[in-house]
């Protein structure tokens, strides 16, 4: 199983970045994919989810800047971030769950995003 996440960068406060995550391995259709991020001395936090449904859910942070969206057919899962704040520095890593009777998990290697203010 692997998860590639791609498209972190440097970028101004204000600006827009699109992460991917393509994955590979799994049934991408059937687990729910989420974005996670960890800032330099601060914890892991759950930054948005979508489920198998795309149904999503998003930090309170994040909500109304940030969009998570699926496409079943690359077996990829974007994050959209715009409006960036100094705050959203982070390595931001991708997350595949399947909950079944037994619950699978996976990670990626993670991506930096770092925003100047």
């Amino acid at each position: 199983v692997q998860l590639v996440e791609s498209g972190g960068d440097l970028v101004q406060a204000g600006g827009s970045l699109r992460l991917s995550c393509a994955a590979s391995g799994i049934i991408f259709s059937r687990y729910s994919m989420g974005w996670y991020r960890q800032a330099p001395g601060k914890q892991s936090e759950s930054v948005a989810t979508i489920a198998s449904t795309s149904s999503t859910n998003y930090a309170d942070s994040v909500k109304g800047r940030f969009t998570i969206s699926r496409d079943n057919a690359k077996n990829t899962v974007y994050l959209q971030m715009n409006s960036l704040k100094a705050e959203d520095t982070a390595v931001y890593y991708c997350n595949a769950k399947y909950s079944g009777i037994v619950t699978t998990d996976y990670w990626g290697q993670g991506t930096q995003v770092t925003v100047s203010s």
